[in-house]
Formats: structure tokens, sequence, C-alpha cells
């Protein structure tokens, strides 16, 4: 192959190696979310169709482990906890990685894609100046 084909065939390969990791990273998050969704529908069913003082059977791999309600309560929060940490990192990194890959592209960056939304903080200070 000549010079030219080569220099084709790598930039190619770049850019299906970045569209490769942005289509990853967004299957991972998808996958984190729907798990997010079932711990938040355990956490409803916890909360409306068990008593207090009943002992709840959790899943751990192959086997089941009862509980108290507020012990499997609190692990399913920490969990997502978790889960919200890692969505959110995810979802930093997939901005970039896009970024990235309308960079090798040739696109122009994408506008507002930097955007963060402002923290409670920051709301606060605006509605009092608002309000004022």
């Amino acid at each position: 192959m000549d010079d030219v084909s080569l220099r084709v065939l790598d930039h190619l390969t770049e850019v299906e190696e970045a569209a490769e990791d942005v289509l990853t990273t967004k299957q991972q998050i998808f996958d984190l979310d729907t798990k997010r969704n079932c711990n938040r529908e355990a956490l409803n069913a916890l909360k409306h169709e068990i008593s207090d003082k009943e002992k709840v059977k959790v899943c751990f791999g192959n086997m089941f482990i009862k509980f108290s309600k507020s012990e499997t309560t609190q692990m399913i929060q920490r969990d997502q906890k978790q889960l919200d940490k890692e969505i959110n990192n995810l979802r930093k990194e997939l901005r970039a990685k896009v970024g990235r890959l309308n960079e090798i592209q040739g696109n122009p960056e994408l506008r507002g894609c930097k955007l963060s939304p402002l923290s409670s903080n920051e709301m606060k200070a605006i509605t009092s100046l608002l309000t004022s």
C-alpha cells in the first residue's frame, strides 16, 4: 500500500476506535441505569409492601440471605449512591470521548456540551437576587 492509503486506513481505524469507545461508555451507562432503576423499585417495594418487623430475603450471587428491612434499605441506598457516582463519572467521560470523536472526524465542537447544572448554593443566590 502506498503512503496515502496507509494514512487513510490509520485515520479510519482511529475514528472507529473512538466511536467504539463512545458506544461502550453509553452501554455502561445504560446498564448501570437499569440496575439503579431496579434498586429504586426494590426501595419502593420495601417502603410500601413490607412491614418493619419482617425480614427480607436478599440475593447475593446464587444464595439468598435474610436481613432486616432497615439493613436491606441501607444496603440498597449505599448501592444507589455508588451507582449515581459511577453514572456521573461515565457521563463526564462520555462528553470528553464524544468531543474527541468529533475532533478526529473534523466536526466542530458541540456547543453547550460542557455545561453543568447550578449547585444548590448558586440556585439559592440566584433565587435571593430575583426575589429581592
